[in-house]
């Protein structure tokens, strides 16, 4: 089965890629996330290594349970034939109702099939005030409507 678009990525095609990303991160649905990627997927998120899909589901599954009011936004950064790498912010509240706006890059490479081999996540978390949130939708993907993060000034 394949997960369309596959490579070779077209600039279009791997901005539709990053979009379906964004669109299923936002939903937190760890089970529904962890199916974008290759069963035997390596990961590098911050310092943490994970492998497998099983890896991943559970990493997703303690990433939720924290980080609350979570809302994300990614945009493409560039492309190759099966690579993309995206810059990406989301924001997020902790157990205390601390706000932070979390700010990264990933790597990502994908098998001909579509689905993501590897990923590469470097990631600060940036302590912010609930005034200052740029993020506002309801919780889900991201309205078509709203700005990404070069129109946000991020």
């Amino acid at each position: 089965m394949t997960r369309a678009p596959v490579p070779p990525f077209t600039y279009d095609e791997a901005v539709t890629k990053v979009r379906m990303a964004e669109n299923a991160w936002n939903t937190r649905d760890p089970e529904k996330v962890a199916m974008a990627y290759t069963p035997d997927t390596r990961w590098r998120n911050r310092s943490e290594f994970l492998n497998g899909r099983d890896e991943v589901q559970e990493f997703l599954t303690r990433k939720w349970a924290t980080e609350s009011g979570y809302r994300l936004i990614k945009e493409i950064w560039a492309h190759g034939e099966n690579r993309i790498a995206v810059r990406f912010c989301y924001e997020y509240h902790d157990e205390q109702g601390q706000w932070f706006r979390a700010h990264g890059n990933e790597n990502w490479e994908f098998d001909s099939d579509g689905y993501m081999a590897v990923r590469h996540a470097s990631i600060n978390d940036v302590p912010i005030s609930e005034e200052d949130r740029l993020f506002h939708w309801p919780q889900g993907p991201r309205p078509d409507d709203h700005p990404g993060l070069t129109a946000l000034g991020l």
